[in-house]
């Protein structure tokens, strides 16, 4: 791979006096961490606040708990902001598929029981859908939209699905296995006009979208904080508009459960929520340090640095081109196509990804769809080019040799 093959290297972000932005992190210097878009790195100065919180929870617990409701009710004010959505829309829940959980649960048929995914859906949130549409005798209809449809193309798709029996769509902001944006706009406007309501697993779209919301007509959206945002693991926000939002409750039935909307969620008996409360810490930490918009278009530039550095050391290896034509492509986050015989399936993603940690030191994602295996990069601030340097050098050998290992076995294709 020439010079002028891969850009510049972005320069690494840094801490006051010039300290490494890992610094503000407890990372394991061991591990290279390169799946931000999977688990989240929580700054110190959040986890120090989280354990100070955690201290007065335990040192005076009837007094916590009773006044959690108010403590939680002025976060969501702040996490509302970050957002750039009203307070009173917003509840908190653990993560975002706690929080399609609750959709799921205070939802009831209404037409035919037709609820349509796509063959992108979050796994664990289009099962959910299958349950929900079996206790309404109805069925899934799942969109196939392919990994380089482009906003026409995708709409046209889901829209094909959309008809007299349906009672909900399920859509991703931004997908889990292929890093791609879903058109949620136009969707989101056609099932207004239908009558439909709209469910948008914007897992992935907070800290990575400055206003997730923005020009998106949904019933109900659902974030997590704690990738992108920092946060405390377990801490995603819920937003909910319209009548249908009434029909939304805990899925913990507790004291607060007479409240209005989103009132009622502020309450949770004696879950441990203080994930919650230290969340705008963790976000005003990197305003403070850098500033969002810098931090978001460092991470975008590194990430396509680190696919094109990973990509061509594939491409050397194989004589194949791990580039991959994304027809919605989201920032800081791409895909490499690996060799045949990695990450055919999503059982077989997950065990690469737990090998790769294991014997390479390195968390990363790997991810498969339709078949094909693909390497999900993800950046943040602390991640540098030398990480994904690394990973040319160091990994993507190791990994061709698995995949030689893995055609030669007996019965593979």
């Amino acid at each position: 791979m020439s010079e002028t093959e891969v850009t510049t290297a972005p320069r690494p972000l840094l801490l006051a006096g010039g300290r490494p932005a890992a610094g503000a992190w407890s990372l394991d210097p061991a591990m290279k961490h390169l799946n931000h878009g999977s688990f989240g790195a929580v700054p110190l100065v959040a986890q120090e606040w989280q354990n100070q919180l955690r201290a007065e929870m335990d040192r005076s617990p009837v007094v916590w708990f009773p006044a959690l409701p108010q403590r939680i009710a002025a976060t969501r004010v702040e996490l509302a902001a970050f957002l750039r959505v009203a307070p009173e829309d917003l509840a908190l829940v653990p993560n975002a598929s706690a929080g399609v959980s609750v959709v799921y649960a205070g939802l009831s048929r209404r037409r035919g029981g037709e609820i349509v995914v796509t063959d992108h859906g979050y796994g664990a949130v289009t099962m959910g859908a299958e349950r929900l549409a079996r206790r309404w005798g109805g069925r899934v209809r799942t969109a196939r939209v392919p990994l380089d449809a482009d906003e026409e193309q995708a709409y046209e798709a889901v829209a094909a699905e959309l008809g007299e029996a349906t009672d909900l769509v399920v859509l991703d902001h931004i997908t889990s296995a292929t890093a791609r944006r879903m058109p949620v706009e136009r969707i989101g406007a056609e099932a207004r006009r239908r009558g439909i309501p709209l469910l948008v697993d914007g897992a992935h779209a907070p800290g990575l979208i400055a206003a997730p919301l923005d020009g998106v007509t949904c019933d109900f959206w659902v974030g997590n904080l704690h990738k992108w945002g920092c946060a405390p693991r377990g801490t995603a926000a819920l937003v909910a508009r319209g009548a249908l939002r009434e029909q939304l409750y805990p899925l913990i039935d507790s004291w607060g459960g007479a409240d209005p909307y989103p009132d009622r969620f502020d309450q949770q008996g004696t879950v441990d929520v203080t994930g919650y409360l230290a969340a705008p810490t963790a976000l005003d930490f990197i305003e403070r340090t850098w500033g969002w918009g810098t931090a978001r278009r460092y991470m975008d530039d590194l990430v396509g640095y680190g696919e094109r550095v990973v990509g061509a050391a594939f491409a050397e290896l194989t004589g194949v081109s791990g580039a991959v034509d994304v027809g919605m492509p989201v920032p800081g986050m791409r895909l490499v196509r690996l060799p045949a015989g990695l990450a055919g399936s999503r059982v077989e993603a997950d065990a690469l990804r737990d090998r790769a940690a294991r014997e390479l030191g390195v968390e990363t994602a790997f991810t498969s769809f339709g078949g094909v295996g693909y390497l999900r990069l993800s950046a943040h601030v602390y991640n540098t080019a030398a990480d994904y340097e690394y990973f040319a050098e160091v990994c993507v050998p190791v990994l061709g040799e698995w995949a030689r290992a893995a055609r030669e076995q007996p019965g593979a294709s």
